[in-house]
């Protein structure tokens, strides 16, 4: 079991490492970005998708096992980096938009 979840029992472990993995690549990138509950929730969602775990089995231990991957690893962070960029872009727009 990955060493978040060893300690815990229950849904929304995989979340818990999600958050982790998000703050190490705000970190690495040094991005200082702030995200709101519904999309933070959206881009887990996007992730899991985009990487083929929704509804497996061991979500926490499969995300943490990519995460580990260095091949993974780099691939999760331009994932999570150019959803970040493109959410970005939607939201100035959107208030461009509102002007």
């Amino acid at each position: 079991m990955c060493a978040d979840c060893a300690f815990l029992v229950g849904a929304g472990l995989s979340r818990l490492v999600f958050e982790r993995i998000l703050n190490d690549v705000l970190s690495a990138a040094s991005l200082d970005w702030v995200l709101w509950e519904g999309d933070r929730e959206h881009l887990y969602q996007e992730l899991l998708s985009y990487f083929g775990l929704v509804g497996g089995m061991n979500v926490c231990e499969a995300l943490e096992h990519a995460w580990q991957d260095p091949y993974n690893r780099s691939a999760i962070e331009d994932f999570i980096i150019a959803w970040l960029r493109k959410r970005a872009k939607k939201k100035e727009k959107a208030v461009v938009g509102v002007v």
